[in-house]
C-alpha cells in the first residue's frame, strides 16, 4: 500500500524526507517499518521540517495527520523534568534540597537524605515495586505515592543510576504538587500548553481520545542487560506497569513518566525553546541558567536498569556517550518505549521530536529516530 507523506520539508532537508520515507519500507535486518509517524525539526525555535505519513489506525483507514496524538511513554519524562526545572528557576525548589523537605513522608526507610536531583537522576533506588502489587494501584495517585514513600531503596542511594520507568513520574509529580499545589498535568496545561498553543497533555481529557493513534506493540522483547533486583522491579514483574483499567482510563490519568500524549510539532516547539534560550512565543519557559542547571550532569555510568552507560541530568538524558540525539555531546532529551523521542541542542539551536504508533523493541535509541536526527544534522 502506498504511504502518503504530508507536511513540509524544504529542499535543504531532502535527506530527512528520504529517510522518513525509507523508514516506512525498512523491515529488513530487524527494522520495524512504520504504520504512522511524524518528525518535526526546529531551528532557533521555529519549525523548519514537519513530516507525517501513514495511518493512525491498525486497519489503515485513517490518515496520520496534523491533529493525530500519539502516546509518548517515557518521552513524557522530558516534559516532567522541565516542569520541575521551572520550580527551581523560580526559586521555589532547589535541586540539592532534600525530597523530604517538601514531602516529609518520603523520609521513611532510610530515604531522609535523598535530594531532588538524586530522585530525578534515578539514584533513589525506587525503580519499581519488588513486592506483589495490584497493577491497578498505579491509577491511584495517593496510594502509589504512599507506597513509594514507605519503600526501602533497592540499591544504595547515590551509588548508581537505576532507571525508574514508571515511578519517576510519581516522584517528580508529587514533588511538584507539594511545592506548587497543582498536579503537573494541570500546571502544564495552564502555564504552557494552552498559552503557547501546544497540543501536549499529561492526563488526556475524554474529548481528545478520538484523536489518539492506535498502537501496534513490539513483536520482540527488549534486550535487557544483566538481571538484578532493580531491573526486575522496573520491568519484569506483572505489576511493573499500570494495568487492569483499560486504555481510556490509562489515557485519562496523569502519569508524568509514561502517559503523555502529543504531536511531534508540539514537542519540537517545546524543546526548541530549550535549544534557543528558553523562550517560546515571547514567554519565558526556562531561563538560560535554568536550562544549564536542569541539564548539568548528576551521574554518569552503567545504569542498573537500562543496558547502557548513561549521563543523567535532573530528569533529562544527556546525549553523550550514546549520541542518540545527534553529534553534539551537550544535547539532551528523552526517549520513550517503542521509539518516540524529543531532544534539544542549545549549542546548535536545534531541537526535534519523533513520534510513531508502530513500536519497536529498542529501550532507547530507536534506529528510525536516530536515522532521522542524523539526516537532519547532515543537512544543516
Amino acid at each position: 500500500m502506498t504511504v502518503e507523506i504530508t507536511g513540509f520539508c524544504p529542499d535543504r532537508f531532502t535527506r530527512v524526507r528520504e529517510t522518513f520515507e525509507a523508514n516506512f519500507a525498512d523491515t529488513t535486518a530487524g527494522g520495524t517499518g512504520e504504520l504512522g509517524a511524524r518528525f518535526s525539526l526546529a531551528i532557533d525555535g521555529e519549525i523548519v521540517v514537519d513530516l507525517m505519513g501513514g495511518f493512525a489506525d491498525r486497519k489503515r483507514e485513517v490518515q496520520f495527520g496534523p491533529d493525530t496524538l500519539t502516546a509518548l511513554f517515557s518521552t513524557t519524562k522530558a516534559v516532567a523534568a522541565l516542569m520541575v526545572a521551572r520550580l527551581v528557576d523560580e526559586g521555589r525548589l532547589a535541586y540539592d534540597q532534600r525530597v523530604a523537605d517538601v514531602w516529609p513522608e518520603f523520609a521513611q526507610n532510610g530515604k531522609q537524605d535523598v535530594t531532588v536531583e538524586q530522585a530525578l537522576s534515578h539514584q533513589a533506588g525506587l525503580s519499581g515495586f519488588p513486592d506483589e502489587t495490584d497493577p491497578a494501584l498505579w491509577f491511584d495517585w495517593d496510594a502509589t505515592c504512599a507506597k513509594l514513600a514507605a519503600m526501602a531503596p533497592l540499591f544504595p542511594i547515590g551509588s548508581a543510576s537505576g532507571y525508574h520507568p514508571v515511578t519517576f513520574g510519581y516522584i517528580a509529580g508529587e514533588i511538584f504538587r507539594r511545592v506548587d499545589g497543582r498536579t503537573m498535568g494541570t500546571a502544564l496545561r495552564e502555564d504552557i500548553a494552552v498559552p503557547c498553543g501546544l497540543d501536549l497533555w499529561i492526563g488526556l481529557p475524554d474529548s481528545e481520545h478520538g484523536r489518539v493513534a492506535d498502537l501496534m506493540r513490539p513483536t520482540a522483547l527488549p534486550r535487557f542487560g544483566e538481571i538484578n533486583p532493580a531491573l526486575t522491579a522496573a520491568f519484569l514483574k506483572p505489576w511493573s506497569s499500570p494495568g487492569g483499567k483499560g486504555a481510556a482510563e490509562w489515557r485519562r490519568v496523569e502519569i508524568p513518566s509514561a502517559n503523555g500524549h502529543a504531536t511531534a510539532a508540539a514537542l519540537a516547539r517545546l524543546m526548541g525553546a530549550l535549544a534557543s534560550g528558553g523562550t517560546l512565543d515571547g514567554r519565558s519557559i526556562l531561563t538560560p541558567a535554568g536550562i544549564r542547571a536542569a541539564t548539568a550532569e548528576r551521574i554518569r555510568g552503567q545504569d542498573l536498569v537500562l543496558p547502557f552507560e548513561i549521563s543523567w541530568g535532573a530528569g533529562f538524558m544527556r546525549n553523550a556517550p550514546n549520541l542518540f540525539y545527534g553529534p553534539t555531546d551537550e544535547a539532551f532529551g528523552h526517549s520513550g518505549w517503542g521509539g518516540s523521542c524529543a531532544f534539544a541542542d542549545p549549542t546548535r539551536g536545534v531541537a526535534g521530536a519523533y513520534v510513531m504508533n508502530k513500536q519497536g523493541n529498542a529501550l532507547i535509541g530507536d534506529p528510525r529516530a536516530v536515522r532521522l536526527i542524523q539526516a537532519a544534522y547532515a543537512s544543516l
